[in-house]
This record gives structure tokens, sequence and C-alpha cells, in this order.
């Protein structure tokens, strides 16, 4: 058994901001650049990595919050497997929102948003 800490749990919620506000800045991006380009074929690759960014970045932080919650659910005696779930959710969550924070600056920068 074991226990998740504080700082994890504040490092959770920081991942959690940070993915939320990539999910959005992809979005509106994306929808942005639809709008303005429309789907034009040097279009299509843009709008695809900020799709993809997108739905990462949902998929992170879905995972984190549920772990999150099973773990709370079971504190102060959080089995180890589960615990080492929420670990590895957190390097996953971790590079998720690196890589697509560059995407969609990248995306931004590219196209003068």
């Amino acid at each position: 058994m074991a226990e998740i800490s504080k700082e994890t749990i504040q490092k959770i919620l920081e991942l959690m901001g940070r993915l939320s506000i990539l999910i959005d800045t992809a979005s509106s991006s994306e929808l942005f650049l639809y709008n303005t380009y429309g789907e034009t074929q040097e279009m299509v690759y843009v709008l695809e990595q900020l799709q993809n960014t997108k739905e990462r970045g949902v998929s992170s932080y879905s995972r984190l919050s549920t772990l999150l919650l099973k773990v709370s659910e079971v504190q102060p005696y959080a089995p180890v497997a589960l615990v080492k779930m929420l670990v590895q959710a957190i390097e996953q969550a971790q590079a998720t929102v690196d890589a697509g924070e560059a995407t969609v600056k990248e995306a931004r920068n590219d196209w003068s948003i």
C-alpha cells in the first residue's frame, strides 16, 4: 500500500490546468485557421496536428483525473499498482503537454495567429 503526497497532487492539478489550456488553445487555433484559410492542401496537415494535439490532451486529462479520483478514494492505502499507474500517467501527461504546447506555438507562429 502507498500514499500519494500533497506535492504529487499539486503536480497533477497543475498538469490538468496546463492540459485544459492546451485543449482550449489547440481547439481555438484549429477553428480560427479553418475559418480563415479553409481546408487547403497546405492547411490540412496543420489542422490534423492541432486536432491530434487536442485529442491527446483530452486523453491525458481524462486519465489523470480518473486515476487521481481512484487513488483519492482509497487513500491512505492506495495499492502500489494503482499509484504506479498514476505516476506513469503523470509522466505521459507531462510529455503530452510539453509536445502539445510546442505544436500549438509552432502553428500559431507559422500562421501569424
